[in-house]
């Protein structure tokens, strides 16, 4: 060991940081380290979000299309291999309406439910919903189910 190599106990000194805009004497007086003039050595200044420094900003640049439809109606799917699976699970029994798919979390309260073909229905079951496929529909009415629309 010799004055070379000498240095504090880990943990026992902190990098304090720059204090900067104390006066002349610490170097860091005058414009604080933040230059000369511009919106960034303001007090207060904060950048608006997207803000490319008075470049036009990419979501004004890019060309839009498209529209909304306003009258669209939404409605929330639930296939047919999903309603087998609560059977098969023993979540519903021989009906299925609204409600039992809003308590199940298959849609909201406030959603328009569509029953769709996908995979295939073996139990017999009195489905209600707003809207049914052709092929759901037939294939309920195949295992002897209804299909009742509300």
């Amino acid at each position: 060991m010799n004055l070379s190599n000498l240095k504090p106990a880990e943990g026992s000194t902190k990098n304090q940081g720059k204090r900067v805009g104390r006066g002349q004497g610490s170097g860091k007086g005058g414009t604080a380290t933040r230059g000369h003039k511009g919106a960034k050595s303001r007090s207060g200044y904060s950048k608006k979000l997207g803000f490319e420094g008075g470049q036009m900003p990419l979501q004004r640049r890019v060309p839009k299309f498209g529209f909304t439809n306003i009258n669209r109606v939404e409605y929330q799917g639930v296939n047919l291999d999903k309603l087998q699976e609560l059977v098969d699970n023993k979540k519903i029994k021989d009906a299925v309406d609204f409600q039992t798919l809003v308590d199940l979390g298959l849609a909201g309260k406030n959603e328009l439910v569509k029953i769709l073909g996908r995979g295939e229905l073996k139990s017999k079951l009195t489905v209600t919903a707003h809207k049914f496929t052709a092929s759901a529909k037939a294939a309920i009415e195949a295992a002897g189910g209804e299909a009742v629309t509300l």
